[in-house]
């Protein structure tokens, strides 16, 4: 028999299986050794991989964070606060009193024409130059298509007998005229010695020459200062704006205004009753500005000073001025000038120093509030009020809107509302300011505010609950930067209830009446009597009264500041000689230092209007000095 396995195969092999057409074994053994190789491969890479990553981290790794250890803290100190004590400092009404017997006449017959609602000025001055400061009282008429007072209204005139007590001496002294007044400004145009004064008015307005026997004489049209028929004067002030040693005077105009005009727009509160005008209804206009050429003369320079500003989009007047005062804000020597406009945008004039402005309002940071609104604003004022080289420009607006705090740092025109920060701006919303100024009314070296406040419309409580006719005036107190509030609004407990007693004022001024050294206040009522108050603090403060007379200068020395330096203290006390300012009225020439408990001047410098310095040896205190300029 024959072994099948030693047999051979078909394709000559022996011993082995024929193999079929479709043997996957040879594939299957390849794909094997190449699994193989390849996981051997990713093991060699993973291997590269992690040790090279090892040594990249060995290289780059952070260095070890050192040893914590315990360290000691320091004690930590606390601020002390000063306690917040605020000065009683009562104001006596002494307006009966006093001999002020004064009521104003508006005119008001029920037609409800806007020039009733806005009441007139007041000044402070020595009119006969005998060392006591007298009163001035601006007043309206009746209208002439209506039954008219017999006697007329007319200005009221009362002579100081250094007391504080007045007599009326209003007849046969020149000033018993009959005219719509709204403010006054009263300076030496002629460097005569006796102060003038001028008076504007719905119409014409009038200046009287002072001649020194209590008798003032109008001299209106010699001087070429009247202004237009149908202007509307409002606040007014004289200052020396070419340095040439008189005075110039500057005059706000308010709106164009007729009473065809007014009746014809049928305002109206809720409910159907007649109403006061909107001021946004009449159209606005330009201010005056009377260059001084000596002699008694004036010219009217006001479009070539650059005062007329025009509304872009009409080319139409803008201003609606009712507030303005002066000071050298960028401490060039020269005087600028603020105004505050009602309705539309504030302007700030800077003197260019050849006899021109320009209006920088808006670049400056004064036209607007914060969020770029025009406000309603009426009076103003401008000081130190932190003794330092920044000034504050105060504005009083419309209720419902805060007093503008506008303030500079250093001799910069930059300007930022600090009515928020300052606590100033919060208590003043809800109320209606007209006049407004700074004065040192506790003498402790820090300028205070007080605002005049009152409404336009007898019956706005019937539409605004939070709105009243007759308004509260307000003092705020400077309690100074170490507080997280720099004017605090002072209640009655601290300054009598004589003061706070609601009215409805509109111009607002400050005198020392009675030689004592602290500053007392009238203020101004439409179509009712003022109110004279008596300050009667008795904290003990020292003071010092500075009254300058210029020679180069002009004789008022209007536009002067006066640095006090006290022994022991770095800061300087400083205040501008400046009686523009309020609401369409004057502040007395002289000007008041508190001092506080400081027993030493030790040095006077004055910056006076043309740019001369000086600067004096100790004063004594306590006291009203003289000082006039040298030759």
């Amino acid at each position: 028999m024959t072994d099948p396995s030693r047999l051979k195969t078909e394709d000559g092999a022996a011993g082995e299986p024929p193999k079929t057409e479709h043997d996957p074994e040879p594939e299957l053994r390849d794909d094997a050794i190449i699994g193989i190789a390849l996981r051997r491969s990713l093991l060699l890479i993973g291997g590269v991989v992690l040790v090279g990553g090892g040594i990249l981290y060995w290289v780059s790794r952070p260095a070890p964070p050192p040893p914590i250890r315990e360290t000691q803290l320091a004690e930590v100190e606390v601020r002390e606060v000063q306690e917040l004590t605020i000065p009683e400092t009562p104001f006596t009404d002494i307006t009966e009193a006093a001999g002020i017997d004064f009521v104003h006449e508006n005119g008001a017959a029920g037609e409800k024409l806007l020039p009733e609602t806005m009441g007139s000025g007041c000044a402070f001055f020595d009119f006969d130059a005998d060392g006591d400061q007298d009163l001035l009282l601006v007043n309206g008429q009746a209208w002439p298509w209506t039954e008219s007072s017999d006697p007329p209204a007319t200005q009221g005139l009362y002579r100081n007998d250094g007391s504080g007590s007045f007599t009326a001496v209003t007849a046969g002294s020149g000033l018993d005229v009959s005219l719509y007044g709204v403010g006054v400004a009263v300076g030496d145009y002629d460097n005569d010695g006796l102060p003038d004064v001028y008076l504007t008015a719905v119409g014409e307005n009038r200046l009287f020459h002072n001649e020194g026997d209590g008798r003032f004489r109008d001299v209106t049209s010699e001087a070429g200062v009247a202004g237009a028929a149908d202007d509307w004067g409002t606040s007014c002030g004289w200052f020396d704006y070419d340095r040439d040693g008189d005075l110039d005077l500057f005059v706000c105009n308010y709106v164009v205004w007729s009473r065809d005009y007014d009746r014809a727009q049928m305002f109206q509160l809720t409910g159907g009753s007649r109403a006061y005008g909107r001021p946004q209804n009449f159209e606005g206009t330009f201010p005056n500005l009377f260059r001084n050429d000596g002699e008694g003369r004036f010219t009217e320079v006001t479009a070539e000073a650059g005062l007329q500003v025009r509304t872009p989009a009409t080319d139409e007047p803008m201003a609606k001025s009712l507030g303005v005062t002066f000071a050298d804000f960028d401490r060039d020597g020269w005087l600028d000038i603020v105004v505050a406009n009602d309705t539309v945008q504030n302007f700030l004039f800077h003197n260019q120093q050849d006899g021109t402005f320009a209006e920088i309002g808006a670049l400056a940071g004064v036209a607007f509030d914060m969020n770029g609104n025009a406000r309603g604003a009426m009076g103003i004022d401008v000081a130190s009020f932190r003794n330092t080289a920044g000034i504050g420009i105060a504005i009083g607006n419309f209720s419902n809107e805060m007093t503008a705090l506008y303030v500079s740092e250093g001799s910069g025109m930059a300007f930022v509302d600090e009515a928020i920060s300052s606590g100033l701006g919060p208590s003043t919303r809800l109320l209606l300011t007209f006049g407004l100024f700074y004065f040192d009314y506790d003498l402790d070296g820090r300028l205070d505010l007080f605002a005049a406040n009152g409404h336009l419309e007898e019956e706005i409580n019937r539409v605004q609950p939070s709105q009243h006719y007759a308004q509260p005036p307000q003092l705020f107190w400077n309690c100074g930067p170490q507080f997280n509030t720099e004017f605090v609004p002072i209640g009655p407990s601290d300054c009598g209830e004589d003061l706070v007693r609601p009215m409805v004022a509109r111009g607002a001024s400050y005198a020392d009446i009675d030689h004592d050294g602290d500053l007392d206040i009238l203020i101004t009522a439409t179509g009712n009597k003022p109110r004279l108050l008596r300050n009667d603090q008795r904290l003990g403060h020292h003071w010092l009264r500075l009254q300058l007379q210029g020679t180069s200068s002009n004789r008022d020395a209007i536009g002067a500041w006066i640095e006090v330096q006290l022994a022991d203290v770095e800061k300087r006390l400083r205040h501008q000689v400046m009686p523009t300012r309020s609401y369409a009225s004057q502040v007395e020439l002289p000007v008041t230092f508190g001092l506080g408990e400081h027993t030493e001047v030790e040095a006077v410098r004055i910056v006076w209007p043309d740019g001369r310095e000086e600067s004096l040896g100790p004063l004594a205190i306590d006291q009203t000095h003289t000082l006039r300029q040298a030759e």
